[in-house]
């Protein structure tokens, strides 16, 4: 067991040195940036004040108190972290064993005395160590950058797509927001499991990443479209928005284990794929 973490503890410092791993947080740092400048003027307040007032009937003149940092990170997070945290989590997991391929060094770590399935499962394992740290990034330095603009106030959150319509007092908005974090990540682990697969395979490190991007995206769109209602619940990316449901109250806690049980399904069923595909393979020629 030693030996695993040393070589796992390895596979994380190879994964952090790369450039490209940490392009996405320098992405969603100036993202959240440009949108918080544009969250201070006049236009956009009068938006979400109309937003406020349309839906929380009686509540109009406690706006500013719900305007605030807490609100605006939710935001953030709920717009922009599947969309663009699918192209970065698809880079990584794309690049993770394909790359070594391309480069011929994954023939050297297979001269030494250790199994396939333990190289695969320390480098899947480092996949999700970046996931979760991609998403804690992108919500903690929204939060820390909100905050310092506007303060913590009051979450105003609104998401008709995922029925979600709350305001809470900070004291309660605060523990939940880290704790979707959480939930965050172990939802866009799928991704980062689909790029893993492809990356299995015997294909370069961009095709991987295209062909993840591809189905997460397709997957997003179809779901959104009406004609397929009656199919939604066997796509990944409605499983996947029950993140969300941190904030409802009561939190809907038998819902979000279902969802969970089919997206871990689906995780393990891509892993067994993928690691069959490159047990089979020759890296002898």
């Amino acid at each position: 067991m030693t030996l695993f973490f040393r070589q796992f503890w390895g596979e994380l410092v190879k994964l952090f040195a790369r450039k490209r791993t940490w392009m996405g947080f320098g992405a969603f740092f100036a993202l959240e940036l440009l949108v918080f400048l544009r969250l201070q003027t006049g236009e956009a307040r009068r938006f979400m004040q109309r937003d406020f007032n349309r839906n929380m009937a009686g509540m109009e003149s406690l706006f500013d108190e719900y305007f605030g940092g807490l609100t605006m990170a939710f935001l953030i997070l709920a717009a922009t972290a599947f969309l663009l945290g699918s192209v970065f989590l698809a880079l990584v997991g794309g690049d993770i064993v394909s790359k070594e391929v391309e480069d011929g060094t994954l023939r050297m770590s297979l001269c030494r005395p250790i199994s396939r399935l333990r190289l695969l499962l320390v480098k899947y394992s480092a996949c999700w160590v970046y996931t979760f740290t991609l998403i804690s990034f992108i919500g903690l330095t929204a939060l820390a950058t909100a905050a310092s603009l506007r303060g913590l106030g009051n979450m105003f959150a609104f998401l008709p797509q995922h029925e979600l319509l709350v305001a809470l007092p900070e004291a309660e908005a605060l523990p939940r927001y880290f704790a979707s974090l959480f939930w965050h990540g172990l939802s866009m682990g799928t991704i980062t499991t689909i790029a893993f697969l492809f990356s299995c395979f015997n294909a370069k490190p961009a095709a991987a990443t295209v062909l993840t991007l591809t189905i997460s995206l397709t997957d997003y769109i179809l779901g959104l479209m009406p004609v397929f209602e009656a199919y939604r619940p066997y796509f990944m990316t409605p499983h996947m928005s029950t993140w969300v449901n941190v904030f409802k109250d009561p939190i809907p806690w038998a819902r979000m284990a279902e969802d969970y049980v089919y997206l871990i399904g689906v995780n393990a069923t891509f892993v067994i794929v993928g690691f069959a595909v490159f047990c089979r393979r020759d890296f002898k020629s």
